[in-house]
């Protein structure tokens, strides 16, 4: 049974239809990609997955319940969202921004739960600091960690659930990179069910079970990444040219341009 499940759902937003018919299910431990060029209607699909947008119709079922129908605070222990940037104004320190994961929950039980987040995202010595002095990539892994709490403490009273990620290692270097890809895995090695928003193809093909590939509010092509990272597919969804080709270890694709000049 998917742990979320989106059927024929469409999103219009005046005359504009940003997302048509976009049917999608994730299944616990599986850690789904979502890809296509700007304006794709992936972030769409990932507010309405998370439960911030209502679509015109279809339906979105968490858990075999219908999304809308879950209480704000029910839904938080079920799902968990890393938007793709967020600002704290006030001087919270970094040890404070993942104990928000958890609500008004507090404790020695949480405190460690924080700890843990923030190794997990290579923060362990940030405690302490105000998160305002940090760099726009350590202020991501911060909210990271603190997503990581959230998921955590639904993962206590209901067992595994539901992350939904919107480009989360845009601001990050390529250590840090890999490192929150480690810590996406490990989420899914326990059940949670993953749904990221990537635009560094090669690190979707590195992490995704599944690469849902959207164009224009549409599904062009779903399945594994050596079925959807393909050159004709990006050629039709990207239009640019590319040379995709296989590491020899694992046989993953990856991606290398061609150059800088696109399709027409």
């Amino acid at each position: 049974m998917s742990v979320i499940t989106a059927s024929s759902v469409t999103v219009c937003v005046g005359t504009k239809t940003l997302l048509d018919g976009v049917s999608l299910g994730v299944a616990p431990g599986e850690i789904v990609a979502l890809v296509g060029p700007n304006g794709a209607g992936k972030s769409t699909l990932l507010r309405v997955l998370a439960g911030e947008l209502r679509p015109a119709s279809g339906a979105v079922m968490l858990r075999g319940r219908a999304l809308q129908d879950y209480p704000p605070r029910a839904l938080a222990l079920h799902r968990a969202v890393l938007s793709q940037s967020t600002h704290v104004a006030f001087p919270f320190t970094v040890g404070e921004v993942a104990r928000m994961g958890a609500g008004d929950r507090g404790g020695s039980a949480i405190d460690a739960l924080a700890d843990v987040a923030l190794a997990d995202v290579d923060l362990s010595a940030f405690g302490e600091r105000i998160i305002t002095t940090l760099s726009g990539g350590e202020q991501q892994r911060a909210h990271f960690a603190r997503v990581l709490v959230q998921l955590a403490c639904g993962e206590k009273a209901h067992g595994p659930g539901l992350l939904l990620l919107d480009e989360p290692t845009a601001s990050l270097d390529l250590k840090h990179q890999l490192d929150m890809l480690e810590a996406v895995g490990r989420c899914a090695r326990r059940g949670a069910a993953v749904v990221a928003i990537l635009h560094d193809l090669n690190l979707a093909t590195l992490v995704a079970d599944r690469i849902v590939m959207l164009d224009g509010g549409r599904v062009a092509a779903v399945g594994t990444p050596a079925e959807t990272v393909t050159d004709d597919l990006l050629a039709r969804v990207f239009k640019c040219a590319t040379a995709v080709s296989r590491t020899p270890a694992a046989g993953v694709p990856f991606v290398l341009p061609h150059g800088i000049t696109t399709l027409r």
